[in-house]
């Protein structure tokens, strides 16, 4: 039984016994009224791609997709990115296309052990953070360390403590240059530090900048939250981006079959007002000039339903 299923058949039991009290509160509760059921249909699904997902062998054949599909986002990785400013803005002007998040690119890890692999982060964080601004992007996605980065500091008051201060540095630094640094948590298999929404956003809570924020990846959701629609709604003001693919391949939405219900998580998005993008970062086991149409009707038709 896999730990949402768990969790549910847990409560349900507790849901019987709690009926009586339920109700009653139910019947206390403020009805929705029209106003906020029109805000939340008047929110836009903004879709974005992570660079290469659209079919093209160039920037300009990609974008020309996009637009054909209706995709107003361009999630370009950060390696090098200060190089291809200039590029990117040639390729994007004059197009109903902006820059989402930027997706990583960094070097070393901000958890590290060493000074040096710390001072190496931070330097390469900046480097894309000026380039971001540059081209109006949301913010700049960085992990404080994977799995695989060792030797790191210890999970401690400590270490929390001084990842704020850092994260309060870079997100001055960011906010000066018009944007912003993501966290974004992962799965356990893959990021021992920070691996729910929640705990993303209080660290944002914590460092008080208007240049540090927080992310939710519906793949890393699915085995590391119970709800979705609770995790977004925990990110609430602090949420910046949004990540997407298919539930249990990591594949483009809609190949994973009935799995791939991101309707609740919608809802979640709606209830707080979200406005920003929603980014594929995924793979495609099929035909990709079949399946992205299709992922992208599939998601239009759950944001509807949410």
């Amino acid at each position: 039984m896999d730990r949402r299923n768990f969790l549910k058949a847990g409560l349900a039991s507790t849901a019987v016994a709690m009926s009586g009290s339920v109700m009653t509160a139910c019947a206390a509760k403020p009805a929705e009224t029209v106003s906020d059921t029109a805000k939340k249909n008047d929110l836009a699904l903004k879709l974005s791609l992570q660079e290469g997902k659209a079919p093209g062998e160039t920037l300009d054949a990609q974008f020309d997709y996009m637009e054909e599909h209706g995709v107003v986002g361009f999630e370009p990785g950060g390696g090098d990115l200060a190089k291809r400013v200039e590029s990117i803005k040639k390729a994007l002007s004059g197009r109903n296309i902006q820059v989402s998040a930027i997706c990583a690119g960094f070097k070393g890890f901000i958890l590290s052990t060493d000074p040096a692999i710390r001072k190496q982060c931070m330097d390469t964080m900046k480097e894309i953070i000026a380039a971001a601004g540059e081209l109006g992007s949301t913010g700049v996605i960085i992990v404080p360390a994977f799995n695989s980065q060792v030797p790191v500091l210890p999970h401690t008051m400590e270490t929390r403590d001084f990842l704020c201060e850092q994260f309060n540095e870079m997100g001055t630094y960011a906010a000066q240059h018009g944007t912003t640094v993501i966290f974004e948590p992962l799965n356990r298999k893959e990021c021992f530090y920070l691996r729910q929404v929640a705990d993303a956003a209080s660290l944002c809570r914590d460092i008080n900048n208007p240049g540090v924020r927080c992310m939710g990846d519906f793949w890393h959701m699915t085995w590391e939250e119970t709800s979705d629609m609770g995790a977004f709604i925990s990110a609430g003001k602090y949420l910046q981006h949004v990540h997407v693919a298919s539930r249990k391949r990591r594949s483009m939405p809609g190949e994973d079959g009935e799995a791939d219900n991101y309707v609740e998580g919608f809802r979640g998005l709606k209830m707080i007002g979200y406005d920003k993008f929603v980014s594929f970062e995924c793979g495609c086991q099929g035909d990709r000039d079949v399946l992205l149409p299709a992922a992208l009707q599939l998601l239009r038709e759950q944001w509807e339903q949410a």
